[in-house]
């Protein structure tokens, strides 16, 4: 199952930027994958996944694979885990728009979201 944290752990790990608005955001992304990084070392395949997909970024079976291993890690130490989606949590918490931007934040499930900007008349939801 892919997931957009471990995805995009993955991506930035593999050096390939992540768009993410504002700096407080890029700095826990850098902060997240810095922890990350750290768990992996010494850690034969885990920086065999990480080495295979510095050196093609672009490939999205190697980011893949790199985001399987980083959910095994996570998996594998529930309290890492915690602190991980802790970090995720700023990640999602610090992005902010700018100037005429919009950033909407949802976490959690919904049969439904709306998620609006301007609204100008009526509006009507059924």
């Amino acid at each position: 199952m892919t997931d957009p944290m471990t995805i995009a752990i993955a991506t930035a790990m593999a050096g390939k930027a992540v768009e993410v608005a504002g700096e407080p955001a890029r700095e826990a992304v850098a902060a997240l994958v810095q922890k990350v990084k750290a768990r992996f070392r010494g850690r034969v395949s885990e920086e065999r996944a990480l080495a295979r997909a510095t050196e093609d970024p672009e490939s999205p079976e190697r980011i893949e694979e790199l985001a399987g291993v980083i959910r095994g890690v996570l998996d594998e130490d529930p309290a890492f885990g915690d602190e991980v989606r802790s970090l995720w949590g700023q990640v999602q918490t610090n992005a902010t728009a700018t100037g005429d931007g919009v950033s909407n934040v949802f976490n959690g499930q919904a049969e439904k979201v709306i998620q609006l900007r301007d609204v100008n008349g009526g509006l009507t939801i059924n």
